[in-house]
């Protein structure tokens, strides 16, 4: 099982998509396991994003973050993170193939709705910085896992 972070940014609280974005992992089958919807402090916008500190974009970008509430929530699956990356979409919500988040929901590059981990790398410093307290994740055993995985063939 595999664990990663997803954000949805300012635009999707906003335009009221966190509930049918949220029931896109779920109905996928990822389990969540963190939920916070919260003003994240300007640091920890700035440290999430600090790849970007060179660019151009970083300043907007850290802007538009820290504009409103901001949802981090963190799921478990098997392969979760490249699961979720499909889920999501391209970048561009315009490119984005019909089915994603962003190709159903979006029409902005710079306002795409939704941040996932890339990496486990990334999701592991990514889930420290939003979900650092120890009784901020939850593991769980959903009665349905079964329905969700062949629990003898992948689960083993």
């Amino acid at each position: 099982m595999e664990r990663t972070l997803v954000l949805l940014k300012p635009d999707a609280v906003q335009r009221h998509l966190i509930g049918p974005i949220l029931t896109r992992f779920e109905q996928k089958g990822l389990k969540l396991v963190g939920l916070k919807l919260r003003c994240f402090p300007l640091e920890t916008i700035q440290q999430h994003y600090s790849d970007h500190a060179s660019k151009p974009f970083y300043r907007n970008l850290v802007g538009f973050m820290t504009s409103g509430p901001v949802v981090a929530m963190a799921f478990d699956g098997r392969d979760a993170i490249p699961v979720v990356r499909a889920l999501v979409g391209a970048t561009n919500a315009r490119e984005a193939a019909p089915g994603t988040i962003r190709g159903d929901f979006g029409m902005s590059f710079s306002n795409n709705m939704v941040h996932a981990s890339d990496s486990p790398g990334a999701a592991a410093k990514e889930l420290e910085l939003f979900f650092g307290e120890p009784d901020d994740l939850i593991d769980w055993e959903p009665v349905d896992l079964g329905w969700s995985y062949n629990i003898e063939e992948e689960l083993s």
